[in-house]
């Protein structure tokens, strides 16, 4: 018993060792999103990505990505509501759809810029108005740079348009965030949603805008885990008036 106890922490210790996921200084592939927001990152040729996000209400969304080409990857997502729990599951209407595709890589004078398309949002979903409690970005043009400042300080920016339109709010909409690296093996994000196309009367946005904040650690190779603490400021005027907390797993592999 000794023995096998010896092996697994052994190869636990091993794993946290050598760790190169998306998170910290010593990190092996780029973000494609911070937590909300799509980011300008993307998967390399012939590496596959499965995502999982545990947020409230039971919700769980998991989501696979491949990428096909040099700066191209797609993907599928899909989810519910009241997955963890009692009772009956409700599943969301479809499945997500991701596409991106890297314009511009980032140099030293040069952000990185991507096109993209994802219909995946977050949260419940209200089959009224045809929509996500925090919308999907639909299409969107993602912007990144990163420098070297006690370790690494990434800087992202977002314009998207939403397709959930039916709560008469058609606007654009702009994002920010950024990732600070904190060590080899684990970052810190946040982003700030303006949710400009969230603040009409039907919206589920106060007007206020998101702010969210999370951690990522690379725990293995490939593997990312993440605690997010979401809608700091209290936005959501429908489903709830306080900050909520969420976790992120993921895992990336080559399928060569």
């Amino acid at each position: 018993m000794k023995k096998i106890i010896t092996t697994v922490l052994f190869f636990f210790l091993s794993v946290i060792q050598f760790a190169q996921g998306t998170a910290g200084t010593d990190a092996k592939y780029e973000y494609r999103s911070l937590i909300d927001l799509p980011s300008a990152g993307i998967l390399e040729k012939g590496f596959v990505g499965v995502t999982a996000d545990v947020l409230p209400f039971g919700v769980v969304i998991s989501k696979i990505e491949v990428g096909v080409f040099d700066n191209f990857s797609f993907g599928i997502s899909y989810g519910g509501a009241n997955i963890i729990g009692t009772g009956k599951v409700d599943w969301y209407k479809l499945p997500g759809v991701n596409v991106r595709a890297r314009l511009i890589d980032e140099t030293e004078g040069m952000p990185a810029f991507t096109l993209g398309f994802d219909s995946q949002g977050k949260g419940l979903y209200d089959d009224e108005l045809n929509r996500f409690e925090i919308k999907s970005p639909g299409f969107y043009l993602a912007v990144a740079k990163n420098f070297e400042f006690l370790g690494y300080l990434s800087l992202h920016g977002i314009i998207n348009y939403s397709l959930e339109r039916d709560d008469d709010d058609k606007d654009l909409n702009l994002g920010v965030g950024f990732e600070k690296t904190i060590g080899p093996k684990i970052s810190f994000v946040g982003e700030y949603n303006f949710a400009i196309n969230d603040n009409t009367i039907k919206a589920y946005g106060d007007g206020a805008g998101y702010m969210n904040i999370g951690v990522r650690w690379s725990v293995g190779e490939g593997f990312t885990i993440g605690l997010d603490l979401r809608d700091l400021i209290a936005n959501k005027k429908i489903t709830s008036n306080k900050a909520d907390r969420a976790i992120f797993v993921e895992f990336i592999r080559s399928i060569f």
